[in-house]
């Protein structure tokens, strides 16, 4: 996740540490000089989602089918010549790294907030200086790639270090990131994705070897200068006081004095005046603030030592190849947590080894409005349908009656509104109700019997409550609208305050968007922003990533591909039908006065509403007037009616409202999340979103 400060004084202060290459002559050379290895770039996936997301649209909820004509775009460059690609996804947060990691979701909590603030006072989305990356953009992106026939792997410890070692190993060309930890690895090449010209194919390439000599070091002694600074392992608060000494005095070196005044030239500086040695280290360590220094920046410098390699600032042991983060796995059958550890790190199924493994997940921030008290936070919608998932993955069959039997807790770190993230939520494992009971992962996962198919589909509908409605759901036709039907109905039923224009709206994109090109969406001109369709957009979106979770714990039942948001949802789409549906168009208007969406629209509406009223949930209208903004009748720019709405003007209409989000005559709030720890809790005494059980 990078050494703070160090990617900016390499930018700004030592222009001598990175050189403009271009990738094509760099893949000839590396031929000539590595015959028995063709040019490869391992991606560094993670840090260049914000930069592959090129769409101008981001606060919507995605322009999906945009994303992925991005995605073929890059991959298309680096296979006009030659260069392979081997993408790596995070697969794990490493205890060690965890504090940080919630430093940074809450950090984001603050940034989300403001792009709520602004769009609430201005109708706009905010410019790309408030770029938020769309909810659940890395999770279908590993999916995109693979679709499209790509190396994709998910790592099974600290990314980035499974990189730098994958890349060394595999005699690669070089790494693509935006990292700075890439520099002190003793690896192959670090590029730049920030500075990737993709016309062009040019980039800066970052040189270890200029850096040491600029800042007078060993390239050994760079996993230590990482430390100093402050990286993931080691906090900077730890080495805050350090580092003013070192400035100190260094400013007062009168060798120095004409130099502009760095931290890393002056930790640098400071390194290179201690003994090279474990000794020296302990020295260090008195310097720093922290219950156990020594151990600290042991851990901290190890962390940079890839397998084989060893460090003249530890005691002489080298480090073992890649390994599991947790050696002891908690769930006891070996045949299926392998097939689970080969789905992960061939990036089919995270979130299912994960629970099997260690019982703990996370899922990062999501563009949520903590101010609208009328839709709770997506983490708390849909914590029912993951118990369900956790039930079917960690159902103990041991004979035992079910009384007896401990409810197995899977820790969740999830962002919130509220959630401070001081400790993760202990959540019971609830086993769905199913005839015959929940079948044993043998049954879904490895089994070809042609009726598992359905034992499949219906343990599937079982983790969203809907198990009682399989004749209902079984025979619609198309994959991703049964798919959409039982995301949509789970969401009805479990927030009260989603109506009937909502509904609308989310139903209309889903059939609408079929046959809608890329091109087509990127077109499509939205008059005002609202907070509140904001909101919404992402609440399904993570909804998507949802059922790929029970999709995985349940053997697919529906193929993977059926289930990507470019087959189901595009954000712009989305919003200009929200805008519609609460205008009061007619049902013509809203499906583009097509007659065939219509009959589709209106059959799978019937059958959503009649779902929910057989859970005591009558979906009812309650349009917001205020976000009636614009003539939605005007033509496409295919000359169709309905299908794309011109605004006269991106700004915002005069008649639109401070807050263009509130229902004025509404008073009600959700209830509060419950306990951190769960363990406590049943079925019976879930929080309730909504007056609907799960």
């Amino acid at each position: 996740m990078g050494v703070k400060g160090l990617q900016g004084f390499v930018d700004h202060a030592c222009p001598q540490a990175s050189m403009w290459v271009n990738l094509k002559e760099m893949a000839k050379q590396h031929r000539r000089s590595h015959p028995d290895h063709s040019p490869v770039v391992v991606v560094d996936t993670m840090a260049c989602l914000r930069y592959w997301y090129t769409p101008e649209a981001w606060v919507y909820g995605g322009q999906w089918r945009e994303y992925l004509q991005s995605l073929n775009n890059f991959v298309d460059a680096f296979s006009a010549i030659d260069i392979g690609l081997v993408f790596f996804f995070d697969g794990v947060i490493e205890q060690k790294k965890r504090d940080e990691w919630v430093k940074r979701r809450l950090r984001n909590n603050t940034e989300i907030a403001k792009i709520f603030q602004f769009v609430k006072a201005t109708g706009r989305q905010p410019g790309r200086n408030m770029f938020f990356i769309p909810s659940g953009l890395a999770t279908f992106t590993r999916f995109a790639l693979k679709s499209m026939g790509l190396d994709t792997r998910c790592s099974l410890q600290e990314a980035d270090y499974e990189i730098a070692s994958y890349a060394r190993l595999n005699g690669c060309m070089a790494i693509l990131s935006q990292d700075s930890d890439y520099l002190i690895y003793d690896t192959v090449p670090y590029l730049s994705v920030s500075k990737l010209r993709i016309d062009k194919l040019t980039t800066l390439m970052y040189s270890r070897e200029s850096l040491c000599h600029s800042l007078s070091l060993q390239q050994t002694d760079l996993p230590l200068l990482a430390c100093l600074l402050g990286n993931d392992v080691v906090p900077e608060k730890a080495v805050e006081r350090l580092k003013c000494q070192c400035l100190a005095r260094y400013s007062s070196d009168s060798r120095m004095r004409q130099k502009k005044q760095e931290v890393v030239e002056a930790v640098a500086h400071y390194i290179s005046s201690i003994s090279q040695s474990h000794d020296g280290l302990r020295e260090v360590g008195r310097n720093v603030q922290h219950s156990s220094p020594e151990h600290l920046l042991e851990v901290g410098v190890r962390s940079y030592l890839l397998p084989e390699q060893c460090s003249p600032w530890l005691p002489n042991t080298k480090t073992s190849p890649v390994t599991d983060q947790h050696e002891d796995a908690m769930y006891p059958i070996q045949r299926i947590l392998q097939v689970a550890k080969e789905r992960h790190i061939k990036a089919e199924s995270c979130t299912v080894y994960k629970v099997l493994n260690a019982r703990e997940v996370d899922c990062s921030n999501t563009l949520e409005d903590e101010l609208d008290t009328e839709l709770p936070g997506q983490a708390i919608i849909y914590r029912p349908a993951r118990q369900s998932i956790y039930g079917i993955l960690l159902a103990e069959r041991n004979g035992q009656p079910e009384a007896a039997k401990p409810c197995p807790m899977v820790k969740e770190w999830f962002v919130y509104p509220g959630n401070r993230l001081r400790q993760p939520d202990l959540v019971p494992a609830l086993p769905p109700e199913l005839p015959g009971g929940i079948p044993d992962l043998q049954t879904l996962w490895l089994t070809d019997e042609p009726e598992v198919q359905k034992l499949r589909y219906c343990t599937f509908l079982a983790c969203f409550g809907l198990q009682d409605f399989v004749e209902e759901l079984l025979p619609l036709e198309l994959p991703t609208a049964a798919a959409v039907c039982c995301l949509l109905i789970y969401i009805m039923l479990q927030v009260s305050t989603i109506c009937q224009e909502d509904l609308d709206a989310y139903l209309a994109q889903s059939v609408c968007i079929r046959d809608k090109s890329a091109n087509y969406l990127a077109q499509i001109r939205v008059p005002c922003v609202d907070s509140r369709a904001v909101h919404l957009a992402s609440l399904f979106v993570r909804g998507l990533a949802v059922l790929l979770s029970a999709n995985s714990a349940c053997g697919f039942p529906f193929k993977m591909v059926d289930l990507m948001p470019w087959k189901a949802f595009d954000g712009k789409l989305f919003h200009t039908k929200y805008l519609q549906s609460h205008s009061g168009c007619t049902m013509e208007d809203l499906l583009e006065n097509n007659d065939a969406q219509l009959q589709e629209f209106q059959k799978l509406k019937v059958l959503i509403n009649r779902i929910c009223a057989r859970r005591s949930r009558n979906v009812q209208s309650s349009p917001r007037p205020q976000v009636a903004v614009e003539n939605f009748r005007r033509p496409g720019p295919h000359g169709g009616r309905g299908s794309h709405f011109m605004a006269r003007s991106e700004q915002r209409p005069q008649n639109y409202p401070p807050h263009p989000t509130r229902c004025q005559g509404y008073q009600g709030r959700y209830p509060q999340p419950g306990p951190a720890n769960l363990a406590q809790t049943g079925r019976g005494s879930q929080p309730r979103l909504g007056p609907y059980k799960r």
